[in-house]
């Protein structure tokens, strides 16, 4: 019969950076279970057989880091006991713009992270900011439902962006606060606009 989880687990922490060997130092800490878990959700989902295969394994990578661990033998039954604790994607739950943390711009050579401020700020003398551009195009739109992101606890809607819309959207570029982000939107590279939203 399997241990019941533990509720921290000890895990060496190093950096993870494509194309190079990294020699940052490895940092060792107690981590809550809970919180690696909820880093393996975006690649397993709620599936406690793969989810338990990941344990065993002891080894994770998410994002730019690396985690690794002693293997932890855990019951399917404790891990779907976990499992049901954390939201479910909500395909009808609908877009909530005001809950927003940030966006992700995706095209040809092109994945940006803005967080929403930086689409927010307005400009001096201007009425409006970039952001709200990009709300109304999405509202004239329409957003499809990209499921639940565990490791950013959010919500994703995807805006396919249609040639027109990105006309429009390269044209108020000058809306834009910070001149890097302005060049960007200018070379009409986008296709998609990633929104992920909070539920609180």
């Amino acid at each position: 019969m399997a241990a019941s989880l533990p509720e921290t687990i000890r895990v060496k922490l190093s950096s993870e950076e494509a194309g190079s060997v990294s020699i940052t130092p490895v940092v060792v800490r107690e981590m809550p279970l809970r919180e690696l878990v909820e880093l393996m959700l975006d690649l397993t989902g709620k599936n406690a057989t793969r989810l338990r295969e990941i344990l065993i394994g002891g080894t994770l990578v998410s994002g730019a880091s690396r985690f690794r661990w002693t293997a932890l033998e855990a019951g399917v039954e404790s891990l779907e006991a976990l499992l049901a604790t954390f939201p479910d994607p909500e395909p009808e739950r609908p877009f909530a713009p005001e809950r927003c943390s940030r966006v992700r711009m995706e095209g040809p050579g092109l994945r940006e992270d803005v967080p929403r401020e930086a689409l927010a700020r307005r400009k001096f003398l201007r009425r409006g900011s970039f952001w709200d551009i990009l709300v109304d195009v999405a509202a004239e739109v329409g957003l499809r439902y990209g499921g639940y992101f565990y490791r950013e606890r959010a919500d994703r809607y995807v805006l396919e962006v249609p040639p027109a819309q990105l006309e429009r959207m390269r044209k108020s570029a000058r809306l834009l606060r910070y001149s890097t982000l302005e060049a960007q939107m200018r070379t009409g590279r986008v296709r998609q606009v990633v929104f992920l939203v909070s539920r609180t």
